[in-house]
């Protein structure tokens, strides 16, 4: 089965995992800035700002990322190194390719597929607002945040879902039997992708959660074990009034 055939297909329910031709690492780059600040930021034109650049610890974070990487063998034979166009993930990806002795031409940035999820009317709150998002992604993975008019998406985990397929797409068909290295500036994208992988049900992306600056190689084998989400145990006595 193709990355195309798992994208339509899966839809909320467990699939087989897929099979990949090529070996993924996936990297949440270190803090930014904003999130030094406890700030979420989230819109797209400013990604390629200073302050969505790494902050001190964030390339701290990188740095220890960078080393995951060698000591795990990565990047032995060769591999490439896709991080998206965001700030703090492109310079945690000329961290790693200067760790892993990597030319800059197996740098490829990636320009929207990579892009951190879109949180909408939570763009600027508190990061500790986002717990409303994941509560909301647990009862179905098509519940987008709150929408705003300041450029910012709202993006559902189906919406994210779409593009790190997409993204995977192109890679599987770019390459054959190398190493890549995917870089996000956030945690979503990753998860999102990863439970597409191994076919873990998107509504329980949240439970693979990637801290700043944390590897994994992609092994389609690692599915978590199986617990029902909100949804599927909630059942209502009385519709359409439901408490």
């Amino acid at each position: 089965m193709s990355v195309q055939q798992v994208a339509f297909a899966r839809g909320l329910f467990q699939m087989p995992p897929v099979r990949l031709s090529n070996r993924y690492f996936l990297v949440r780059a270190g803090e930014s800035e904003f999130e030094s600040l406890g700030v979420i930021n989230t819109n797209p034109v400013a990604k390629t700002s200073v302050d969505s650049g790494l902050s001190e610890r964030g390339k701290k974070q990188a740095v220890r990322a960078a080393f995951d990487l060698k000591e795990m063998g990565a990047c032995e034979s060769s591999c490439w190194i896709w991080p998206s166009i965001t700030q703090r993930a492109y310079q945690a990806a000329e961290i790693i390719a200067s760790v892993n002795g990597v030319t800059r031409s197996n740098i490829v940035p990636e320009y929207s597929f990579l892009d951190a999820r879109g949180l909408g009317a939570y763009e600027g709150k508190n990061l500790e607002a986002v717990s409303e998002v994941y509560a909301s992604d647990t009862i179905s993975p098509r519940i987008k945040p709150p929408p705003i008019d300041d450029g910012t998406p709202n993006e559902s985990v189906s919406d994210v879902f779409v593009r790190v397929i997409q993204l995977m797409s192109i890679l599987e068909t770019q390459y054959s039997a190398d190493t890549v290295i995917i870089v996000s500036p956030d945690s979503d994208n990753l998860t999102i992708l990863q439970a597409g992988i191994v076919g873990l049900d998107l509504r329980r992306h949240r439970e693979l959660s990637f801290a700043p600056g944390e590897v994994r190689f992609v092994d389609t084998k690692s599915v978590p074990t199986y617990k029902q989400p909100a949804s599927a145990v909630y059942k209502c006595q009385n519709p359409p009034n439901c408490t």
